[in-house]
C-alpha cells in the first residue's frame, strides 16, 4: 500500500497522535541524567560530553553512520541555558557555513555579472533526543549585510513535529485546538508566537519549509528521537522568544 502523504486527512489525525506522543515523551525525560546513568549537570553546570555521548546512542539506535569529524569539537551541543537538557536542547553539527563575495572568492576569476554580490549557504545536521524540544526562535538579518536565514528540514530518521508562526504548508493544524499536554513548550507563554505545527517522518521524505523570513518557530521530536538535515542560507543571528534564553549552554551556580 502507497503510504499517505503528510498532508493526506489520515496523516492529519497522525500529526495529533504524534503531537501526544512527544509530549509525553518530553515529560518523562525531565530529570538529569542520560540514558548512559552519567549526570547531565554537576553544581549546575552542563556537562557537554555526556551530553553528547546520549546523541551517539542515538545516533547508533537508528543506524546514522558516525563521522570522525563527530568525534571532534565540530559536533556541539545546547542548553540553551535552561538546565534540562533532555527536554530542552539540541545537538548539531554545521557541515558548512560558507558566506562570501562572488567576485572575490577563492582566487577571484570570476568577473561575471554577480562579482559584486554576496553569497551564502549553509548544511547542517540536527540531533533530538525523544521528545526534546528544539525552543522557539528566529533568525535576523544583521549588520554584516546578510539577510535572515531562510531553511527547510527533511527528517531523516524518526518524525518530528514542527511548529511556527504562520500556515504555510497546508497541513498544519492550529495548536490552539490541540489539548494542553499536546501544545509545544511554551505555548501559551506571553513570549509564545507561534500558531501551526505539521508533522514530518523520515518515511514520507517530505521537507518542512519556513517562507517566512524572520518569523517564530521550533521542532520537538517524537518518542524515538530525531535526525533532521537542514537546508539553507547563511546562518548569522538567532533570537529566542522566550526571555533569558541563548545559545549556549548552563554554568556553575
Amino acid at each position: 500500500m502507497k503510504e499517505p502523504s503528510d498532508s493526506s486527512p489520515m496523516n492529519r489525525r497522525d500529526c495529533l497522535k504524534a503531537m501526544g506522543a512527544a509530549m509525553v515523551a518530553a515529560s518523562a525525560t525531565g530529570g538529569a541524567t542520560a540514558a548512559s546513568g552519567k549526570p547531565l549537570y554537576q553544581a549546575g553546570a552542563f556537562d557537554a560530553d555526556a551530553a553528547k555521548a546520549a546523541c551517539f546512542a542515538l545516533m547508533e539506535k537508528f543506524g546514522y553512520p558516525i563521522p570522525d569529524v563527530l568525534r571532534g569539537d565540530d559536533f556541539w551541543v545546547c542548553d540553551f541555558v535552561q538546565g534540562n537538557f533532555l527536554r530542552l536542547g539540541m545537538g548539531g553539527v554545521f557541515w558548512i557555513n560558507e558566506k562570501g563575495n562572488y567576485g572575490s572568492n577563492g582566487g577571484g576569476h570570476y568577473q561575471g555579472e554577480f562579482k559584486d554580490r554576496d553569497f551564502g549557504y549553509l548544511g547542517h545536521d540536527i540531533y533530538l533526543l525523544p521528545g526534546q524540544t528544539l525552543p522557539e526562535h528566529r533568525h535576523i538579518g544583521g549588520p554584516e549585510g546578510y539577510g535572515p536565514k531562510m531553511e527547510a528540514w527533511q527528517v531523516r530518521y524518526g518524525e518530528v513535529l514542527f511548529f511556527g508562526e504562520y500556515q504555510r504548508a497546508g497541513d498544519e493544524v492550529r495548536i490552539a485546538d490541540l489539548p494542553e499536554a499536546r501544545r509545544p513548550w511554551g505555548a501559551g507563554a506571553d513570549w509564545f508566537k507561534s500558531k501551526y505545527a505539521a508533522h514530518r517522518t523520515a518515511k514520507s521524505g517530505r521537507l518542512y519549509k519556513l517562507e517566512d523570513p524572520e518569523s517564530w518557530h521550533g521542532q520537538v521530536a517524537g518518542p524515538e528521537g530525531a535526525i533532521v538535515t537542514e537546508y539553507a542560507t547563511y546562518h548569522n543571528h538567532v533570537e529566542f522568544s522566550k526571555p533569558g534564553m541563548a545559545f549556549d549552554n548552563s554554568k556553575a551556580g
